[in-house]
């Protein structure tokens, strides 16, 4: 998947640089918090030298900043209004491709709700029908 939005110099080209960013957008990170993160996330080893990079690059075009706390004056990263901005229409546009991929997937509960993984299912006057839970089968097979 390749999602660019260019904003100065930052291209999102892979889901290591758009997860960095969707971590500092739910708070305040340091650097090594951030690694072990998408560590976690990734299910490998993540390099210092694929994170901090594009750490700074973010910070010389002015969507981030960071504070040292601490007594080793540890950098904590955090969106500036302008990466705030940035973030909210990387997120728009990569979920404007999420809806399109996951539309098709989601079945309409006849009460109205949108069930897209697993529902309740019943043979309802031999059509299979995809239900939020069994009561609303019940209540439609009445």
């Amino acid at each position: 998947m390749i999602l660019k939005l260019v904003m100065a110099d930052i291209k999102i080209t892979n889901m290591l640089k758009f997860y960095t960013l969707c971590l500092i957008a739910n708070g305040p990170k340091h650097g090594y918090d951030l690694i072990k993160d998408l560590e976690e996330k990734f299910r490998k080893k993540i390099s210092a030298s694929h994170v901090y990079p594009f750490l700074e690059l973010l910070r010389k075009n002015k969507l981030i900043k960071h504070d040292n706390i601490g007594k080793r004056e540890k950098k904590v990263y955090h969106l500036t209004a302008e990466g705030k901005k940035f973030t909210n229409e990387m997120f728009d546009k990569f979920g404007d491709l999420i809806h399109i991929s996951i539309e098709p997937r989601i079945a309409t509960c006849p009460c109205g709700c949108k069930v897209y993984s697993g529902g309740y299912k019943e043979k309802i006057n031999g059509k299979t029908m995809t239900f939020c839970c069994s009561h609303c089968a019940k209540m439609h097979g009445k």
